[in-house]
C-alpha cells in the first residue's frame, strides 16, 4: 500500500508493506503513479530486469527509485507490475510495463528527482514503512 502527500514543491511517497520484497515493489508503483494518473491502464507488455547492489535500504530504495525514473526518462518506459526481491547485499526485481502512448496514457506529474530529503524506512511493528520525497 502506498500513498502520495504534498511536500511544498515536492511530492512525498509514503510506503507501508508486511515485507521489504512488497515495500520497494510498492514504492516503485507509487513512483509511477506520480508519473502517470491512470496507471492501471499501463500494460504489462514489456518486461525490464533490474539489479541493484548495497546493504542500506534508504540508500537501495533511492538508487531503486532512480533507476526506475532513469529508465522512464531515457527510454518513455511506464512499469506498472514489480516483482522484487531483497536480499542482504541489494535487490533484483523484474518490471513490467510498456512504453509512454500519450493517446492513452494520462501524464500527471514530470518528476525531476528523488531525493535524500526524510528518506527514511524502518521495520515497524505491522511489517515496514519507508517514505521518500521527489523533486517535481
Amino acid at each position: 500500500m502506498f500513498e502520495v502527500f504534498e511536500h511544498t514543491a515536492d511530492l512525498g511517497l509514503r510506503v507501508r508493506a508486511a515485507d521489504l520484497d512488497q515495500l520497494f515493489a510498492d514504492a516503485g508503483r507509487g513512483l509511477f503513479s506520480v508519473i502517470v494518473a491512470n496507471l492501471d491502464e499501463v500494460r504489462a507488455v514489456q518486461s525490464r530486469a533490474f539489479q541493484i547492489d548495497g546493504d542500506d535500504y534508504e540508500y537501495l530504495l533511492f538508487d531503486w527509485l532512480t533507476e526506475l525514473l532513469y529508465t522512464f526518462e531515457t527510454e518513455k518506459l511506464l512499469l506498472s507490475q514489480f516483482e522484487v526481491k531483497v536480499t542482504a547485499g541489494g535487490l533484483n526485481a523484474v518490471c513490467r510495463g510498456e512504453t509512454m502512448d500519450i493517446q492513452r496514457h494520462e501524464m500527471d506529474h514530470e518528476v525531476k528527482a528523488v531525493t535524500y530529503h526524510q528518506l527514511k524506512v524502518q521495520q515497524t511493528p505491522d511489517g515496514w514503512l519507508a517514505e521518500v520525497i521527489v523533486d517535481i
